[in-house]
């Protein structure tokens, strides 16, 4: 897709608020542990938001509260004007593992979802074609997990995630099993869907370049307990190359985030001095 063919739709998603969020475990056990410390996010309808951080930072925990999968120990998170007080429906999610059913062809766990809710199957059918399609998956439909690359199956999940049209799509670490080509294409795929309808997308990631290469925003936090130490802006032209590791503003993007660590020595061998501004 070129820049020039590119025209940005109406976003589909919705603002989601994260409102004074924190989260400790063992509560009642004497030793309680602070995963996160409060938050406060706002996140604009259609935005491409990614959460980076070491280990343990409280990423996951923090899209698994904004699913309605865990409730946080303080605060609440409001989506489209709502508080989640369970798990929300009209929410994509996307994990590490393709989590595809093995006895399932590709096609039929692209339409589990449709299964599970008692949705009428011919609309999600027709939009699951689509997206086999656009992701150049025909051949695959009909295949079942143990028969697909790891690249192939990553890319089902993502068609699964995307099927049923969500305002909102929390991922955690989606690529992070794939190889490194793999894993730029399936980026790459990810932006192109994205464009076409532009729902709201937490993405939680290790990887700063994807996190750059993706966002609109991205929200850089600090080791247990998590808390946001930087919430940037990206405002890199879409849509992106493919690959963006010589472009200078890209770079001044990684540099920044990659100070941050090395000053709270999540890294080593990097000068820990100040952050860079992007132009």
């Amino acid at each position: 897709m070129s820049a020039a063919a590119l025209s940005l739709p109406e976003q589909s998603g919705v603002p989601i608020g994260i409102r004074n969020v924190s989260k400790e475990f063992g509560e009642h056990s004497g030793k309680p542990f602070q995963a996160l410390k409060p938050l406060n996010v706002s996140i604009d309808a259609g935005a491409f938001v990614s959460v980076v951080g070491a280990s343990g930072c409280g990423k996951s925990t923090l899209m698994l509260i904004a699913a309605g999968l865990l409730k946080p120990s303080s605060g609440e998170v409001v989506v489209d004007g709502r508080p989640v007080v369970k798990p929300i429906t009209d929410v994509g999610i996307a994990f590490q593992d393709h989590l595809l059913l093995e006895f399932r062809t590709a096609f039929e766990n692209v339409m589990l979802h449709a299964d599970i809710r008692g949705l009428p199957r011919q609309p999600l059918e027709k939009r699951a074609r689509d997206l086999f399609a656009q992701l150049k998956l025909e051949h695959a439909m009909n295949k079942y997990p143990s028969q697909l690359s790891g690249g192939m199956r990553q890319r089902v999940s993502l068609i699964r995630t995307l099927v049923h049209d969500p305002a909102v799509i929390l991922m955690d670490e989606p690529f992070g099993a794939l190889d490194a080509l793999t894993r730029l294409q399936v980026r790459a795929d990810l932006e192109e869907l994205w464009l076409r309808r532009r729902p709201t997308v937490l993405f939680i990631t290790h990887s700063v370049e994807e996190a750059v290469g993706l966002s609109d925003r991205i929200l850089v936090m600090s080791p247990s307990p998590g808390e946001v130490i930087d919430d940037i802006q990206v405002s890199l032209p879409r849509p992106r190359p493919l690959v963006l590791g010589d472009a200078p503003e890209f770079t001044r993007y990684v540099d920044r985030i990659h100070r941050h660590f090395a000053r709270l020595g999540v890294l080593h061998g990097v000068e820990p001095g100040a952050a860079k501004e992007p132009a």
